[in-house]
């Protein structure tokens, strides 16, 4: 099995759906809007086995000095096959020209694999956010 990268958008709404729902992610209940999220982002990389998305990862951008990773996907079968790191290498070489390249990981458990990738925890650094549900 060879994976193959891409940057083009050419991705189905149902092939997103089953990405998602492979890794329980909450958001897989409203595939209509996590669809049009990629769609208008930055950046995102994806992930191929043939016709089967293996993962992806997204980024936002300004455009100059700050990118922002927000999804880092890799649907179960491909787990453990360097899928992940794939695409986290080829969103650092995108964005190798930007001041900064952040993540937050939404798991503590997941800080090892950007450190490894040389993602630093931010000095004295908390995430926050709000949540809606609309």
């Amino acid at each position: 099995m060879a994976i193959e990268y891409t940057d083009e958008k050419h991705f189905t709404q149902d092939q997103i759906h089953e990405l998602f729902a492979s890794v329980g992610w909450e958001s897989a209940q409203y595939p209509d809007r996590v669809y049009r999220t990629l769609i208008g982002s930055s950046t995102v990389i994806s992930a191929w086995d043939g016709d089967q998305l293996a993962g992806l990862a997204r980024v936002i951008d300004d455009g100059e000095m700050l990118a922002y990773m927000h999804w880092v996907l890799v649907n179960p079968k491909y787990q453990g096959m360097h899928v992940g790191s794939g695409l986290v290498e080829r969103v650092k070489e995108r964005y190798a020209g930007y001041m900064f390249l952040e993540v937050m990981p939404e798991e503590s458990k997941n800080a090892p694999f950007y450190q490894r990738h040389g993602f630093t925890l931010m000095e004295d650094g908390r995430a926050m956010q709000i949540v809606t549900r609309s």
